[in-house]
């Protein structure tokens, strides 16, 4: 008979990432799925009624984004003397420079997408609540910025994510240090 599993703390320990840093962790990554699944459609196969579907939607996913990555980025920083430890050396400076850039990526791109927004001649109102007018004319700077910086970063923030799961992989398929464990397993299997 095995031993109980002890439930996740909300907090994270050392030892492990809890509930809540779990939570954003992985909503954050269905949503980005969302985001990069649909522009990948429209690259692929311009406008039709599937693409139009992930499109539409865009905004909106993307403002729930921008808002669960503030809390993330709020939430570890309220947890960063309690996170489980990226290691020592130049891979553990490496992976501590990597997820701070993912951070920063990850709140540039939204970031970029508001000031489009905010300068732009359609307005803001995602779930029909208007944040910004329209404005008129366009603000071009804002516009040009925005427009430069969202998509491009974006598509550097998939090849961050990219590298990142890469890594991970690397942890489990060669270290079998417990890293994946301490994001998605139990108490148990983080070595708890």
């Amino acid at each position: 008979m095995t031993a109980p599993t002890i439930p996740l703390p909300l907090r994270d320990t050392d030892r492990v990432y809890g509930r809540i840093t779990r939570l954003l962790h992985w909503s954050i990554a269905a949503l980005m799925l969302w985001q990069f699944v649909g522009m990948g459609l429209r690259l692929a196969l311009g406008r039709t009624p599937l693409v139009a579907f992930f499109v539409g939607s865009h905004q909106k996913v993307g403002t729930v984004l921008f808002l669960l990555i503030v809390l993330r980025v709020f939430w570890a920083l309220a947890n960063r003397r309690n996170r489980p430890d990226h290691g020592a050396g130049l891979l553990g400076l490496a992976a501590r420079l990597g997820h701070g850039l993912l951070y920063l990526v990850m709140l540039i791109v939204p970031a970029a997408a508001l000031l489009r927004a905010y300068g732009g001649e359609r307005g803001f109102a995602p779930f029909g609540f208007e944040i910004f007018a329209a404005q008129q004319p366009p603000i071009g700077w804002m516009v040009g910025i925005g427009e430069a910086l969202h998509g491009e970063l974006a598509w550097l923030l998939l090849a961050l994510i990219a590298g990142h799961v890469l890594m991970v992989g690397l942890h489990e398929g060669m270290w079998r240090d417990g890293t994946l464990a301490r994001m998605a397993g139990g108490r148990r299997r983080a070595g708890l």
